[in-house]
């Protein structure tokens, strides 16, 4: 008799182990501290472990593979049914224990270290805008405080920054003019930190082979190619393109029953990171369309009878089949066949 399958609550400090033979006889329910969890799975045969797909869990999944376990991602939202009235550590490794062994359940495919160091760029990038555009607000914010005020913009920036180096002007008193200033390089360095991130992302892009065919689709830049190529480590784990919109949460959300089919809003699940690449990138190839119709006969007809946000999301769901497509036959896009 030995422990088959474990249950694996990860925190920071403390992590909950619950463990059972074939038998499903429950055998192990403890607490590790972080320093004992290898040692405690180091002396144990080699077993199947299930953990939430949280934070630190790539990590630790890499970890304990290497001792030689199977080890087995899982959605929280999808473990969450499992768990049986309160919630508490060994509460939520018993459910990862059962949630794991069932037949249906959906896995998280393990990143290496090197697939989330390319992540990590997206989302130190993602910070910095949103910093960037704080301080941009604030700026605007605090001049208008003082009757100063521009045009929306790059060049009514330009024309507040202006303002705020040139001593001569009086309008600015000069606690305010200090306080602005540290603003001012505070925008500049913030500046300075994206646009060498954006760098790194360029390189890693022209050297990767999939985020080039996925930069060829219309609407999908350099930035949206790099994070799907990283984010999507094997394809394949998606049965078709369709599942692939649903992962990102482009698909109509149901509350559908008694044969009666209700559709909603998109769902919004996923990864909210792909989601708003995708459909940022549809806002520009809109309106390109109203520009041109003549070459976007589809969209044109579409924009006639729905919305705009609407055709946003159709038209950014369509995009992510595309890219599932590319990504999982290797093929590179064709647009004329895209279109018919």
């Amino acid at each position: 008799m030995q422990i088959t399958t474990i249950g694996l609550d990860i925190a920071k400090n403390v992590f909950q182990v619950h463990g059972i033979y074939a038998t499903e006889k429950v055998v192990v329910r403890k607490q590790l501290r972080r320093g004992q969890v290898m040692k405690f799975f180091a002396a144990l045969p080699p077993c199947l472990i299930g953990m939430e797909a949280c934070a630190t869990a790539h990590y630790w999944a890499r970890e304990l593979t290497k001792l030689g376990h199977q080890v087995r991602l899982m959605p929280a939202k999808d473990v969450k049914a499992y768990v049986k009235r309160n919630k508490n550590d060994a509460a939520d490794a018993e459910a990862i224990c059962e949630a794991v062994r069932r037949p249906t359940m959906r896995f998280v495919q393990v990143k290496s270290a090197e697939h989330q160091g390319r992540l990590m760029q997206h989302r130190a990038r993602d910070l910095l805008l949103r910093q960037q555009t704080q301080v941009i607000n604030a700026l605007r914010a605090h001049l208008a405080e003082l009757g100063i005020v521009a045009a929306q913009g790059r060049e009514g920036l330009k024309e507040l920054l202006t303002i705020i180096a040139d001593e001569k002007d009086a309008r600015l008193p000069i606690d305010a003019r200090a306080s602005l200033i540290v603003l001012a390089a505070q925008l500049q360095a913030l500046h300075t930190m994206i646009g060498s991130i954006e760098k790194r992302l360029i390189v890693q892009h022209r050297a990767n082979e999939a985020s080039k065919r996925l930069a060829s689709i219309h609407g999908i830049g350099i930035i949206g190619a790099s994070a799907i190529a990283a984010t999507v480590t094997d394809p394949k784990a998606f049965r078709s393109g369709r599942d692939f919109a649903a992962w990102i949460g482009l698909v109509p959300r149901q509350d559908s029953t008694g044969g009666k089919h209700k559709l909603g809003p998109i769902s919004k699940q996923g990864d909210r990171y792909l989601r708003r690449i995708l459909v940022v990138g549809t806002h520009s190839v809109l309106r390109r369309a109203k520009h041109n119709p003549e070459k976007y006969p589809w969209l044109t007809q579409l924009l006639a009878r729905r919305p705009f946000k609407v055709v946003a999301i159709a038209l950014a769901n369509k995009m992510a089949r595309i890219a599932w497509v590319l990504l999982a036959s290797g093929s590179h896009y064709r647009p004329r066949l895209a279109a018919a």
